[in-house]
C-alpha cells in the first residue's frame, strides 16, 4: 500500500487491556441447541459467556485493510501487538464479497474458520444458519461506548447483529457506498447518481459513458432501488431492500440498462483504484478505502447524491463452531478498543464504531484532523443522523415486514444479478 499519514497512537492501553482479559481463569461455555432459523423466531446454535486462555491460533475471514500486521506500512499494525499478548497467532483471508464470506465461513462444517468481519448482506445469513454464535454483551466493556444507533441495547440500526434479543458479535467499521468522481474531468460536480444510471444528463449523451463503474454483487440492486425510489414513487418503494417481485424487475430493468455504460464492475477494490488513476474510469459507486488510496494518485472526490447513499456496518462475529474460541473472542475484545478502530479508521478511511476513535483518527492527522474526521470519507465519524441516514447493507428476505411473504428473498436477487451482469 501507499505511505500513509503517520499514526503515533501508543497501544500499552489496549494491550494492558488485553493482557487483563486474558488473565483470567474462565473457559468458554455454550448454551442452546438447534440450528437458528427456525420459524420467525432464531435460537442461537451456541452462545458464548466467557473468555478463557488462548488456543495459540486464529483463523479469520476479512475485508482486505481490516487485520494490518505492518507487513503492508509499519505505521499501522493492530495484528502484532495483539498476538504478542495473547499468544493468539492470527492467519487471515481476505474476500471480496460478502457472498464469498458465507462460503468460507461454512467450510470444514464450520470449523476451518474461527471468525468473520461480516457485512449486514452476510450477518443475517450467518445467524439464520446457524453458522455464528451469541455472545454475552458483558464480555465486551467498550460496547458501552458504541455510537447509539449500532448500540446492542437500544440501538436503532442493529438488526444486523442483534435478533431476537441476542448479540451475534462486536460492532467494527462502518461507512457509506458514496460516488466517486474525477474531478478533472467531471463537470460540474455531481449531485445525483443520475451520472451513473441515465444515458442522457439534461438532454444531452452521458459524457461519461464508457468511463463509469459499478459494484459487482447482487446487493448492488439496492442502490438501483434506492435511485428509483426518489424517482419513481409511484413503484411505491420504502426500503431498498424489501422490494416486490414488481419493484424488483424496476430495479433489475434500470441496471440492465446501466450495463452499457459501465468501463467494468468492480469487487476487488484495488480493481476501482487502478481504474481511477489509469483515467479508464471517472465515476461510479466507492468504499472509503478506493478514495483513500485513489486520492494519492488521481484528482477524486466523493460525494453524498441527493438521493442518499446505501451503506455498511461491518462486525466481527465468532463461528458457532470454532476451533480457537477463546482468541476469537479476545480478538472481537481488542478490536472493540478505540485505539485499535483509530488505526484502522486511518488506514482504510472510515468509521469506527467506538466514538472515542473519532477523537484519536484526528489526532492521527494533527493539525486540521478534526476537520478531516469531520468528511464523507470517514462518515463525518460519530455522528448519529449520517450514520441514520445510510441504507445499511442488509440480506433481502420473503418477509416484508408487512405481516406478508410478497418480497423477493436473496436467492431471487442473486438471479436477478446473474441475468444483469450475463455471468
Amino acid at each position: 500500500m501507499r505511505g500513509r499519514v503517520r499514526f503515533w497512537l501508543v497501544l500499552a492501553g489496549i494491550t494492558a487491556l488485553i493482557g487483563a482479559a486474558c488473565s483470567n481463569g474462565n473457559t468458554v461455555s455454550s448454551g442452546g441447541s438447534g440450528g437458528g432459523g427456525g420459524g420467525t423466531t432464531i435460537t442461537p446454535s451456541k452462545t458464548y459467556s466467557s473468555i478463557g486462555k488462548g488456543e495459540g491460533e486464529l483463523n479469520l475471514i476479512a475485508w482486505n485493510g481490516y487485520t494490518e500486521d505492518g507487513s503492508n506500512d509499519p505505521n499501522y499494525d493492530w495484528v502484532t501487538p495483539f498476538e504478542q499478548k495473547t499468544g493468539c497467532q492470527v492467519n487471515k483471508k481476505y474476500a471480496d464479497t460478502s457472498d464469498e464470506m458465507v462460503t468460507l465461513m461454512r467450510q470444514g462444517g464450520g470449523t476451518q474458520y474461527d471468525g468473520v468481519s461480516a457485512s449486514g448482506n452476510a450477518s443475517n445469513k450467518l445467524i439464520a444458519g446457524g453458522d455464528v454464535g451469541a455472545v454475552d454483551p458483558n464480555l465486551f466493556p467498550d460496547l458501552k461506548d458504541v455510537i447509539s444507533p449500532l448500540s446492542p441495547t437500544d440501538g436503532t440500526n442493529n438488526s444486523h447483529y442483534v435478533v431476537d434479543g441476542h448479540v451475534y458479535g462486536t460492532p467494527y467499521m462502518y461507512g457509506p457506498n458514496f460516488l466517486m468522481y474525477n474531478t478533472k474531468d467531471v463537470k460540474p460536480k455531481p449531485d445525483s447518481w443520475d451520472i451513473t444510471f441515465e444515458p442522457q444528463l439534461d438532454g444531452k449523451p452521458n459524457p461519461y459513458v464508457g468511463k463509469l463503474t459499478a459494484y459487482n454483487d447482487p446487493i448492488y440492486i439496492a442502490d438501483a432501488a434506492m435511485y428509483l425510489k426518489a424517482h419513481d414513487p409511484s413503484l411505491g418503494i420504502d426500503d431498498p431492500y424489501e422490494l416486490t417481485s414488481a419493484q424488483l424487475d424496476a430495479a433489475v430493468n434500470l441496471l440492465k440498462a446501466q450495463k452499457p455504460l459501465l468501463a467494468k464492475y468492480w469487487a476487488l477494490y484495488t480493481d476501482e483504484i487502478d481504474g481511477f488513476v489509469d483515467g479508464s474510469m471517472q465515476a461510479g459507486t466507492a468504499w472509503p478505502v478506493n478514495l483513500t488510496y485513489a486520492k494519492a494518485d488521481a484528482p477524486v472526490a466523493a460525494v453524498i447524491p441527493s438521493e442518499g447513499v446505501t451503506g455498511w456496518a461491518d462486525t466481527w462475529m465468532i463461528s458457532s463452531h470454532a476451533a480457537h474460541p477463546n482468541c476469537m473472542l479476545q480478538w472481537m475484545r481488542w478490536t472493540l478498543t478505540p485505539q485499535v478502530q483509530a488505526q484502522v479508521g486511518l488506514w482504510y478511511g472510515a468509521a469506527g464504531s467506538n466514538t472515542k476513535s473519532c477523537d484519536l483518527i484526528a489526532k492521527g492527522y494533527g493539525q486540521g484532523g478534526q476537520q478531516i474526521v469531520n468528511t464523507v470519507e470517514y462518515s463525518f465519524c460519530g455522528n448519529v443522523d449520517f450514520l441514520n441516514s445510510l441504507y445499511l447493507w442488509k440480506t433481502p428476505e420473503a418477509d416484508c415486514g408487512n405481516g406478508k411473504l410478497d418480497c423477493m428473498d436473496y436467492s431471487v436477487w442473486q438471479q436477478k444479478w446473474t441475468e444483469i451482469t450475463g455471468g
